[in-house]
């Protein structure tokens, strides 16, 4: 290969070389303008900022442009691209291009190159965050935060290990076959159905077929309809499945349990906790704050306890997270579980804030990109997140109380994003706020009918809630109806009888 002039690279504070390869890069280049086929092959594998000589990602991009437009790049029709580039011009000018192309040694190890090229750009990108790392633990101010320091840098690490995360995101549909018989096959191994993480709720499963890796759920409802009862019932299933499931000696992959990740915004780690063992234990988790409980119910509340020592269940109740610091906690409590976890519970969407960069006044997009960046996790983890949203007012305003997907609280791109759009609603909620004025020894009979038709009504609806599936990508919408006991505020089958 002829020689080429180039700068030399610039030594770091500490006089050592930052690591790079310009032959490498020179020698690929010149390989990429000889044959074209080639370039079109590492053109997606690499970026002009992988290049550690400037100029050589310039002429990198000039190249995928061309190519991009179905045209031919080689030093001829790249020059006009050239003429005024003054880095070129240190180089020698356009010529510089000839001289790539001047020995075809490259073309033998191109592909080498470029994942050299690629490795190298990761070390440089190493020692930025290094350095970044170290300049900020060196502040001592009294603004500085060192947990949001390790954040930071553990979302800069993230994105150096996830550059060139696309390089094998084509698959042949071979594989994409192999993948949906796989699916198929986990669905009948459950017994039909259900071919996501169990939701612990059979006619739930029935409608949606379980809740799917990389799709992202969102769950709705009015304050007092029982959302986050029922995502923690949801949550608190997947995790008894998969821990049953381990016990049975079921491998992994083919449970439909799940471990699973609960962010709660709103509520402490014991007030859900308390939650779950009034569930289990059947004791209202009222009378269980109060310390309004027997012996013996105090018996059934520590085997409860007992029983769910080893729940998979993790949460995490920092109040005020962002979406990058829910990314990186997400992240680093995935590698402490070997990458099992299989759920990710949000409650609530909008108590998460953004990244601060666009105008505080404009909510409708912090709460785009924060449903953006649950989407995104959703994907890079490959595992399902169901998200809890609060719903606009409006639903107060009309005579049908059921929520439509316009409900949906500074929407933006929430209905966009979401895979499945879950919305929780209890008429006897609203009919038990409807009760006329109680009858007594005296009233006219309009008064004493009136609370007997309310009472009829109530009846009817008593314990009773609906879960309407607004949106669902993988099938029909509609809705489940579903049993609801406030007093220890579990989710349950409806019994044939009762529809």
């Amino acid at each position: 290969m002829a020689t080429v002039a180039l700068a030399h690279p610039a030594p770091t504070a500490e006089g050592t070389t930052l690591p790079q390869n310009v032959e490498a890069e020179a020698a690929m280049l010149g390989a990429m303008m000889i044959d074209n086929r080639l370039a079109d092959e590492l053109i997606d594998k690499l970026v002009p900022e992988h290049f550690y000589e400037p100029v050589h990602g310039r002429i990198f991009a000039a190249i995928k442009t061309l190519r991009g437009n179905d045209m031919l790049a080689t030093p001829v029709t790249l020059k006009p691209m050239f003429e005024a580039d003054e880095g070129m011009k240190e180089l020698g000018g356009p010529a510089y291009l000839a001289q790539l192309t001047g020995s075809g040694a490259g073309l033998i190890g191109a592909r080498q190159f470029a994942q050299q090229i690629y490795d190298l750009a990761m070390l440089r990108s190493l020692v930025t965050v290094g350095r970044t790392l170290v300049e900020r633990a060196m502040d001592t101010s009294e603004e500085v935060n060192p947990r949001a320091q390790i954040e930071a840098a553990e979302e800069e690490l993230f994105k150096v290990a996830a550059d060139g995360g696309n390089e094998n995101t084509v698959k042949s549909f071979a594989q994409a076959t192999t993948a949906a018989v796989k699916m198929a096959e986990r669905a009948l191994n459950s017994g039909g159905h259900l071919s996501g993480i169990t939701t612990g709720l059979d006619s739930v499963n029935s409608k949606i077929g379980g809740m799917h890796h990389s799709d992202l759920m969102i769950l709705a409802g009015r304050p007092g309809m029982g959302k986050t009862s029922l995502a923690t019932n949801i949550a608190f299933n997947a995790a008894r499945r998969w821990m049953r499931d381990m016990e049975d000696g079921i491998e992994p992959e083919r449970s439909v349990g799940a471990k699973v990740a609960f962010f709660s915004l709103e509520m402490s780690a014991d007030q859900l906790a308390t939650r779950i063992l009034a569930e289990q234990s059947r004791i209202s988790s009222e009378a269980l704050r109060m310390g309004k409980i027997s012996r013996a119910e105090f018996g059934q509340l520590a085997a409860a306890a007992a029983e769910l020592e080893k729940l998979p269940l993790f949460i995490d109740d920092t109040a005020g997270l962002s979406i990058s610091a829910l990314h990186t906690r997400m992240r680093r409590l995935q590698r402490r579980q070997n990458n099992q976890i299989g759920l990710v519970v949000v409650d609530y969407l909008q108590l998460l804030s953004g990244s601060g960069r666009g105008s505080n006044d404009n909510r409708v997009q912090e709460i785009s990109e924060i449903s953006r960046g649950l989407k995104t996790l959703a994907k890079d983890l490959n595992v399902p997140v169901l998200a809890l949203s609060q719903l606009s007012r409006a639903v107060e305003q009309r005579e049908d109380k059921r929520p439509q997907l316009s409900d949906l609280r500074e929407s933006g791109s929430i209905e966009q994003d979401a895979d499945m759009v879950w919305f929780v609603y209890r008429e006897d909620y609203y009919t038990a706020a409807k009760e006329p004025k109680r009858p007594v020894e005296g009233d006219d009979a309009k008064i004493f009918e009136d609370h007997a038709k309310w009472a009829s009504d109530m009846e009817r609806v008593y314990g009773l809630a609906e879960l309407i599936v607004a949106k669902q990508r993988h099938g029909a919408t509609g809705k489940v109806t579903l049993k609801f006991e406030p007093e220890i505020t579990r989710f349950s089958d409806l019994a044939v009888e009762r529809y």
